[in-house]
């Protein structure tokens, strides 16, 4: 697959570089570049940019018949509070804004520090949580995270974002705001 990531930031780039490490064929892309050609070329998008990004992106580009992967969490400028949440999430807002695409809420609760290890915590793969609509394009992006090493959950639709992204805020507040650093990650530990 052709993979097209949107954001070169610390997200974007570590992303980049777990994801060179499969089979797939994977770009970066700033929001200054060919947005339109990028995501036209691409059978998967990832928008790693900040929330506020994506209503300028969907009109930039289209999205129709694309998995989208959403990986932001919708936090204030000051990283004190969500911006959405409970009733809604960027995700959805997200979904909305390219209604033809297949949006997917991905990679989330992962500090970028960690895209350049082993993915690992205490020997154990991170986790990431994936949540969509489209079984196919959970499916599709559960399987990627895999073959990136990462222990993909299925979350199961994409209303389940407007869970992830406050675990995503938590995991900011235990990771800057009280000082554990970036070396946590959130994981949810299931019964055999």
């Amino acid at each position: 697959m052709k993979i097209a990531i949107i954001g070169n930031g610390n997200v974007g780039s570590g992303l980049a570089n777990v994801l060179s490490k499969t089979q797939h064929q994977v770009g970066t892309f700033g929001r200054a570049d060919d947005v339109a050609n990028a995501v036209n070329e691409a059978d998967i998008v990832i928008l790693a940019t900040p929330y506020g990004a994506a209503a300028e992106l969907a009109e930039q580009a289209d999205f129709t018949g694309k998995i989208v992967i959403d990986v932001s969490n919708p936090v204030t400028e000051d990283f004190s509070a969500l911006q959405l949440g409970t009733t809604t999430s960027a995700a959805e807002a997200i979904a909305a804004l390219v209604p033809g695409a297949f949006v997917v809420k991905a990679f989330n609760t992962i500090f970028a520090q960690h895209y350049a290890g082993d993915l690992k915590l205490d020997g154990q793969p991170l986790q990431t949580f994936v949540a969509a609509d489209d079984e196919t394009a959970r499916d599709t992006v559960k399987t990627l995270a895999a073959e990136a090493g990462f222990e993909p959950v299925d979350a199961g639709p994409l209303s389940t974002a407007r869970q992830l992204e406050p675990l995503g805020f938590l995991n900011i507040q235990f990771g800057y705001v009280l000082g554990k650093g970036t070396e946590i990650a959130p994981r949810w530990q299931f019964s055999a």
